[in-house]
């Protein structure tokens, strides 16, 4: 199993799998395991500049269809949170997610709580379409920002790395 996921990885790592790994990366992110993409995306570009949008964008559509999938997740898992029902930290973020609505899902990009948002979204069976929609305009600003704040603030950092 371990040479499988290294085969995988060293086949990722190559150039011109660059957006796949970045997509690759972005979804599983987006699921509930802990995995930044960020690095990724910003790797992507310093090595390739002209890659900023592609980059951005696919990193986008892997982050916003793993927040799909904790959607679904969320969904599905229904019963599992009733045991927490009675908790008043657990009414008191339900009655908040209620009255946001799928708007809630603009904070799908936050650290910690942004991918479990998804699940929740879903667990409230708040509708799907416009959940994934605010999940990928919260999503595609991170991307977005992220980037291009790593670029401006870092603008020779990976030459020094790799020795370029």
């Amino acid at each position: 199993m371990q040479a499988w996921i290294q085969h995988l990885l060293d086949l990722l790592a190559l150039p011109e799998y660059g957006l796949s790994t970045v997509f690759v990366v972005s979804f599983i992110s987006a699921t509930l395991l802990p995995l930044g993409s960020e690095p990724v995306v910003f790797g992507l570009v310093k090595l390739n500049p002209a890659m900023f949008w592609p980059a951005v964008l696919v990193a986008t559509a892997g982050n916003t269809l793993g927040g799909a999938l904790d959607w679904w997740m969320g969904y599905g898992a229904h019963k599992v949170v009733d045991k927490y029902k009675h908790s008043s930290h657990h009414g008191r973020a339900v009655r908040w997610l209620e009255k946001l609505g799928p708007k809630a899902c603009l904070l799908a990009w936050l650290p910690v709580v942004g991918d479990p948002l998804c699940a929740v979204a879903g667990w409230l069976k708040f509708p799907f379409w416009p959940c994934v929609a605010y999940m990928a305009v919260g999503k595609f600003l991170r991307y977005f920002l992220m980037t291009g704040s790593l670029i401006w603030a870092f603008p020779g950092i990976l030459g020094r790395v790799v020795g370029a």
